[in-house]
């Protein structure tokens, strides 16, 4: 009985230092006497003091930060590169037993990486289309690290440093473009405006009167402003009447000399009542002879 408290109380001291909790989002990798026992939790476990060890191993997602990387395009532009990782261990097992430290490894892959694949492309397709680069990445990684047991997610190239003298010709570039833009859009306008204008003469050649509407519907505009002198043109259509009159009777003074002198030619009756009117006034102003 002496011997016995003392044995239960060992054991009990013992299988008290044997366990283990593991949380939720990690793993145990037991080793017992140097050899894989397995993998344990979540939960408590039990290791057995001073014969098993254990490697515990986060399942949640990491952000590994890649370190700024000097890469020269395929055109030859030097750039600076920066990106970050996501990744997860699916297999605790091959993460410990496969690589020493796979956080290590990992990251020392993503740079080389990131290296090589942007060297095979161009600053611009760099700059434009970066879904496309990352999914390049990260299928390269993932290839890779599937053996250690790491899944990645997703790789983000998150900043691109470019130098002096290539920021001030991309600025060039951009500005040229912009005036190039701003000069066809003008040039669209002013054909958009003078096809308009067109439309709207071959209207007006139509209905003449058109003008003068347009013409009193400019002057109800301006009459508003009372503190200016407006000068307007006057429309050639307003005299055209008073101007074709003017030339019908211009042509009407010849044909009617002409009918006067020639003999047995008869005069209009408007004509010769004008006519008989001012023989009347000349007889009148005639004074009488003695």
């Amino acid at each position: 009985m002496d011997l016995l408290l003392p044995l239960l109380l060992a054991a009990v001291l013992y299988s008290f230092a044997s366990l283990r909790v593991i949380r939720q989002y990690e793993r145990a990798v037991a080793f017992f006497l140097g050899r894989y026992w397995g993998t344990k939790g979540p939960g408590m476990i039990f290791l057995p003091a001073g014969f098993a060890a254990q490697k515990r191993v986060s399942l949640r997602i990491m952000a590994l930060d890649i370190p700024p990387q000097d890469v020269i395009t395929r055109d030859n532009v030097s750039v600076k590169v920066n990106a970050v990782l996501y990744m997860r261990v699916s297999d605790p097992a091959k993460a410990i037993i496969e690589i020493e430290d796979y956080m290590y490894a990992t990251s020392q892959l993503a740079q080389t990486t990131l290296r090589s694949v942007l060297g095979e492309v161009e600053l611009d397709e760099l700059l434009s289309d970066r879904e496309k680069i990352n999914a390049v990445l990260k299928k390269i990684i993932d290839e890779r690290t599937e053996a250690w047991g790491i899944e990645v997610s997703a790789v983000e190239v998150k900043d691109v440093d470019l130098p002096d003298q290539m920021k001030r010709a991309m600025a060039r570039q951009a500005e040229a473009e912009r005036e190039r833009r701003a000069k066809v859009i003008a040039a669209q306008g002013e054909l958009q405006a003078s096809e308009t204008l067109a439309e709207a003469a071959r209207n007006l050649a139509v209905e003449p009167s058109a003008i003068q509407l347009r013409y009193l519907q400019t002057v109800t505009e301006i009459a508003a402003e009372n503190n200016s002198t407006t000068i307007f043109p006057i429309p050639i259509e307003l005299f055209r009447p008073f101007l074709q009159a003017q030339a019908q009777a211009q042509s009407a003074r010849p044909a009617l000399a002409s009918g006067a002198e020639a003999p047995g030619a008869a005069l209009p009756a408007a004509d010769l009542s004008a006519l008989m009117s001012s023989l009347r006034l000349d007889a009148a102003r005639t004074p009488p002879q003695e």
